[in-house]
């Protein structure tokens, strides 16, 4: 479909450019092909998320768009049209973008209504990351999954099916196509031999890691000659490429936002700060950043001015002024923090940086604590969207947080930070019961 996209829209849009119109249809294509083969393009899967397409997408498009412009510098006789190339790169790419949500949205809607285009699938083990899994096939049932059963040897349950001898027989018997396996409660005897009866039957088995953490890290393999090595992966925040393109993003948008925004709101607000309570306008306090180093982290007062600063603000606290309740709940508050992210101790999006008293009270108490601490906090970040901001009531809150903050950190891309931009300012203007 994308090829047949491509070749229309070229021949109908770039016929006047004086090229050879088929040579440059075959030309498209075949970057096109060879592009999507480097970046994984059609790796897309039920379990696939949206914002994993539209990434693709997007960097299927700037690839491609680099494709189309270098073919014009080699070719004496064709006349390079900026406008002809824009719209003939919007229609594809929007054409291909429609077509591959419309198929993703269409086969989900298929798997639920009709009930077909299902995988049936068992799990070998029963342990809380097995029946996590099993729960997940029953509540997502646009990932279209059929479970059914459990095997094991070490434990006994109703949901058991049998043990891992009645496993195969049940696999041929019921046309399993997928055998998930806890890896804790196989041995490597036995492992091997599930391998070997899946690679003999075509069938696909996956492994469920046995997590004591609180959440999974990414593994890559490296090969020391021809031995296989698991390490954990590091951030994609860490390549230099990244990190130099997230600083200008941040340059950028905090540039934007002290020009447009606060050169005329931070006046204004100092003006009715300064008639409510005295004391200065802007609220400055070490936090811990990137590496654990300290900064000034900047904020326009909303509090009066008291000794319990390394205390965070709770529900109707009595230290927070009439002002300062508005401009904490409508986050306008945080809004010296651009200058924090132009100074290049903070990003625009990022763990939030806690107060040195939470760093010491979780830092060792609770797990992965310490790798928010890998990038620069942000003004905003995943955790706040996703309902974790505000006070910390039990330490519950805080692990939720933390599982948000390491799951960014862990799978950055610019959609995601534009995604979580998007939705703090959707947050802002329906406003936010935790913002107090």
């Amino acid at each position: 479909m994308d090829v047949m996209v491509i070749s229309c829209t070229a021949s109908f849009i770039l016929k006047n450019l004086n090229i050879n119109l088929v040579d440059f249809i075959v030309y498209l294509n075949i970057g096109w092909i060879l592009t999507a083969i480097f970046l994984d393009f059609y790796a897309i899967y039920r379990f696939t998320k949206v914002i994993e397409i539209i990434s693709k997408i997007i960097k299927q498009g700037v690839i491609f768009l680099l494709i189309v412009i270098a073919f014009f510098p080699f070719s004496v006789q064709a006349v390079f049209n900026v406008n002809c190339i824009a719209v003939f790169f919007i229609s594809s790419l929007g054409l291909i973008t429609v077509l591959k949500l419309l198929l993703f949205y269409c086969l989900k809607t298929y798997r639920i209504v009709v009930g077909s285009n299902y995988r049936q699938a068992v799990i070998v083990g029963y342990t809380p990351e097995s029946i996590q899994l099993k729960e997940l096939f029953e509540r997502k049932k646009e990932y279209g999954y059929h479970f059914l059963g459990f095997f094991s040897d070490k434990q006994v349950n109703p949901e058991i099916k049998g043990n891992l001898v009645d496993l195969k027989t049940f696999v041929q018997a019921n046309k399993i196509d997928e055998i998930y396996c806890s890896l804790n409660e196989v041995s490597n005897t036995q492992l091997k031999d599930l391998l070997d009866f899946a690679d003999e039957h075509n069938k696909t088995i996956k492994f469920i890691p046995d997590t004591k953490e609180i959440f999974a890290k990414n593994l890559k393999i490296d090969y020391y000659d021809f031995f296989p090595v698991l390490s954990l992966k590091e951030t994609v925040l860490n390549e230099p490429a990244v990190k130099t393109f997230k600083r200008f993003f941040d340059i950028v948008f905090s540039l934007i936002v002290i020009l447009g925004i606060l050169s005329w709101l931070a006046p204004l607000l100092a003006i009715i700060i300064k008639l409510e309570s005295k004391g200065p306008v802007l609220f400055k306090q070490g936090r811990p950043g990137m590496e654990e180093k300290q900064f000034y982290c900047y904020k326009f007062r909303s509090m009066r001015m008291n000794s319990r600063s390394e205390t965070e603000a709770l529900k109707n606290d009595p230290r927070v002024t009439k002002t300062g309740r508005f401009i904490r709940k409508t986050s306008l508050d945080e809004m010296p923090q651009f200058i924090n992210v132009l100074l290049g101790d903070m990003s625009i999006v990022g763990p939030r940086p806690h107060l040195w008293s939470q760093n010491k009270m979780y830092g060792t108490k609770i797990k992965k604590y310490m790798l928010r601490h890998y990038v620069k906090p942000g003004i905003t970040g995943l955790a706040q969207v996703s309902g974790y901001r505000g006070e910390i009531e039990t330490e519950k809150d805080m692990v939720n947080r933390i599982k948000m903050d390491v799951f960014y950190i862990e799978n950055w891309s610019l959609i995601l930070d534009l995604k979580i931009i998007y939705m703090t300012v959707a947050n802002i203007v329906k406003g936010d019961k935790k913002a107090y």
